[in-house]
């Protein structure tokens, strides 16, 4: 079938007491414009998904980042209704099925949508509105059925009799209507009303007195349409898409401990037999593969992990790539743009920045390596630095295979060490080092015997009673 979605996503969300608009607000590690046009994409080609752009509607598009998506602006927000009617020029021409949801709905999911619109072309209706059964409706209109239960109208809160207020089946706002019979009769509504605005709902009692049916389907849990009104929606809608996401990878064969600790993104994919530990997140686009294990408190942001790889307690690893069994942490630190090889071991308070790490190469204790390249089988002992900054350009530093860095060498880039060298201890070193060397750079010692002892005499002397 063919079907067009249009995302209303143009006000501004008043009660989010905000400076940014309110689909831009994040709940499951994406904007909830993102969420609702991840689930238009599974409904519909990219080219038949348009957004209702105002507030704010330039940043509002950056975060729509699929290529092909339709964007309609709504200079002046003026209802539901007056949301579509802006969009006639490049909607009209499409005919199919019309879907309407709105931008701050996070929560509706596809599978939904697809008995919407299944409904809508079974029973040959002009259109189809998702209801639902609430304890409390108030605040909503009412689905009024008429006695073959088809929808009679929609009836707002303000304006409905006692009779119709206790009615408990309420819109949800979202619509699916036959194209054609949408434009036909789209330029009916009206804003007869004291806000002076377009209202979608009209239009089931246009379509109805046009002689066409609407049909309501109910929803079993409200919640799923509801949209987000206030940051405390917000947290819930967090709670809920951070409890689908935990439950989806759990059922595919992931071990979590403590899931009401773990924080995972939507957008993350995780192998099978790999194990979450407490109050490990995992965030962004980030992948991990089968049989690693996240340690407790580890964050892992936009990072491609592969196959049994560890990443030890209270590590932070962030838009890197670790190849398969690698060993990172426990407390280290990837910041970006790193490249750990297979089988390398990154140890505790070792932070890496835009370096790549050769199969079996070791740094395990106290070292910063930034912009550095290092070749297999090398280890880097404790306290070893690389001197990349200058105060105004980066520098490299390229390390060879199989080198030995000696504990607390302080390397000054730009500079090469060749496979196979050794580099002494508490060395400085600001040439290059030939492959096969041994480099020593630091000063020569002295010994000067007693002197210790002699200097704790001519304290005791000097401490005495004149």
């Amino acid at each position: 079938m063919n079907v067009t979605i249009v995302i209303l996503a143009a006000g501004l969300g008043t009660r989010m007491k905000s400076r940014k608009a309110k689909v831009l607000h994040r709940a499951g590690g994406k904007t909830l414009i993102e969420h609702v046009v991840a689930t238009a994409l599974e409904l519909t080609p990219a080219e038949r998904v348009f957004v209702v752009v105002g507030h704010q509607a330039g940043e509002v598009r950056h975060a729509v980042a699929t290529p092909g998506i339709g964007f309609i602006e709504q200079r002046e927000q003026k209802g539901t209704g007056h949301a579509v009617l802006v969009g006639r020029d490049a909607l009209a021409a499409l005919g199919g099925y019309l879907v309407i949801v709105y931008g701050d709905g996070p929560l509706l999911r596809a599978a939904t949508l697809r008995q919407l619109i299944a409904k809508a072309d079974s029973t040959g209706s002009a259109g189809v509105l998702l209801s639902a059964l609430m304890l409390d409706p108030t605040g909503y209109g009412r689905v009024v059925r008429d006695e073959a239960g088809h929808v009679q109208a929609i009836v707002e809160q303000k304006a409905a009799t006692p009779d119709q207020l206790a009615i408990r089946e309420a819109n949800m706002g979202i619509y699916c209507f036959r194209a054609d019979l949408f434009w036909k009769h789209a330029g009916e509504m009206r804003p007869d009303n004291p806000a002076k605005e377009y209202y979608l709902t009209d239009l089931v009692e246009i379509l109805r007195r046009a002689g066409h049916s609407i049909e309501a389907m109910e929803i079993a849990d409200a919640a799923e349409a509801l949209g987000i009104n206030d940051r405390t929606e917000l947290a819930e809608a967090d709670r809920i898409l951070r409890a689908r996401k935990l439950k989806e990878v759990m059922l595919g064969g992931v071990t979590i401990q403590k899931p009401e600790t773990v924080t995972i993104d939507a957008d993350v994919s995780i192998g099978i037999d790999t194990v979450i530990e407490p109050f490990a997140q995992v965030l962004g686009k980030t992948s991990i593969g089968e049989n690693c294990r996240i340690g407790t408190c580890a964050i892992v942001d936009n990072s491609e992990i592969a196959d049994e790889v560890e990443i030890g307690a209270f590590t932070l690893v962030g838009a890197s790539r670790v190849d398969r069994a690698a060993r990172v942490g426990p407390f280290a630190r990837l910041r970006q743009g790193n490249h750990v090889g297979e089988g390398a071991h990154i140890g505790n308070f070792v932070e890496l920045k835009n370096a790549r790490l050769g199969a079996g190469a070791k740094a395990n204790h106290l070292a910063y390596l930034g912009d550095t390249e290092i070749g297999g089988g090398t280890n880097i002992g404790a306290g070893t630095i690389t001197c990349n900054y200058d105060g105004v350009h980066k520098h490299k530093t390229t390390i060879g295979r199989n080198v030995f860095v000696g504990s607390n060498s302080t390397l000054v880039a730009p500079i090469e060490i060749g496979d196979g060298a050794y580099l002494a201890a508490g060395s400085v070193i600001t040439e290059p080092v030939p492959a096969d060397a041994l480099a020593l750079g630091r000063a020569r010692q002295a010994l000067k015997p007693d002197w210790a002892k002699k200097r704790r005499a001519r304290q005791k002397k000097a401490a005495e009673p004149k």
